[in-house]
């Protein structure tokens, strides 16, 4: 069996807002296995980004994690529910041993500092290096690791000066100036073009082997899971509904949503006339649907899906889904 490095169980968090309690996340469970990638998958709203948010604490007020573990196997072999760590705790592991990519280069740097500063800074906390001199002379590799060219004069500058993939190769420097055991990338390259996108791709995948990293890919991108991930979970409304390696969801999709997912993928391979889409509407989670919380958009519901909510049940050799189907 592969060793886990991070166990989540029963997760949940919920957004306590003027308008009612927002069931943001609800028992939400995997394991992520030392080494390889692993991608949560949904559309946008489905709890993704939340979910990643919530293992390190990361919930900010109207916000809060309501119950659940998350387990972090240590090198040493010994195991720490990051969920009970107190402020000071935490911040030892996060951006240390843990590190983040933000989908949004733009909000994650500081206009008033040059981005060698913003590198050099999240090593000096960790005490990696001694003070920001050192660390500046040290994100000039860094820079250069994350293929930014003419390494020695980015550093002076400032983000504005920037391009979006360059401000994203330095996010990226950020994440990794620690060498972080899990690196976590929230949609990484939402706000890049295409072939930039590729890049930044290629990039984190170099990285995951140089440093010997853990990835945790946060995306809605079909075509981004097929060609990064080694396993993939999917997200509906706040559950997992499957689980799977890569080309158990690709090749043999259980959950309805799943396949609805892929449907609604363009395959340049066939000629289609007209896309799928899956019908009705992502439900409020105020008020979510009693049972499955895709039944009402399922064309396989029965009574049964409306009044009990599904467990994940193991159906081949990893592959979990979480349906009355089965």
């Amino acid at each position: 069996m592969p060793e886990p490095i991070l166990q989540v169980r029963n997760l949940t968090v919920h957004f306590y807002t003027y308008a009612g309690i927002v069931k943001a996340i609800e028992r939400v469970s995997f394991d992520v296995y030392r080494g390889e990638t692993f991608a949560l998958v949904g559309e946008t709203g489905c709890g993704k980004s939340v979910t990643s948010r919530a293992l390190t604490q990361l919930i900010e007020s109207p916000g809060r994690i309501v119950e659940g573990e998350v387990l972090y196997h240590k090198e040493d072999g010994t195991v720490v529910d990051l969920l009970k760590l107190n402020e000071e705790q935490i911040r030892e592991i996060r951006g240390n041993e843990i590190a983040y990519i933000f989908q949004d280069p733009h909000a994650s740097l500081d206009p008033l500092y040059t981005v060698g500063y913003q590198i050099a800074e999240a090593m000096e906390v960790h005490g990696k290096v001694e003070s920001i001199k050192e660390g500046i002379k040290k994100a000039v590799d860094i820079l250069r690791s994350v293929l930014i060219p003419d390494p020695e004069n980015r550093v002076k500058n400032y983000p504005h000066e920037l391009s979006g993939g360059m401000k994203q190769r330095v996010v990226i420097g950020i994440g990794i100036a620690n060498n972080p055991k899990i690196l976590i990338a929230d949609e990484p390259t939402t706000a890049l073009d295409v072939t930039v996108q590729a890049q930044i791709l290629d990039l984190i995948n170099q990285l995951k082997e140089k440093y010997k990293a853990t990835v945790i890919l946060i995306t809605h991108n079909l075509g981004v899971v097929a060609e990064t991930a080694d396993r993939v979970a999917v997200m509906y409304a706040g559950k997992i509904v499957e689980i799977g390696s890569v080309e158990q969801i690709f090749k043999n999709p259980l959950h309805p949503y799943t396949k609805g997912l892929l449907k609604a993928v363009p395959n340049p391979m066939t000629k289609i006339e007209r896309l799928e889409a899956i019908p009705g509407t992502v439900p409020n989670l105020i008020t979510p649907p009693s049972g499955c919380r895709f039944h009402p958009r399922c064309p396989f519901a029965t009574e049964v899906c409306k009044r009990k909510v599904p467990e994940l049940k193991e159906m081949e050799d990893g592959h979990f889904v979480a349906c009355h189907l089965y």
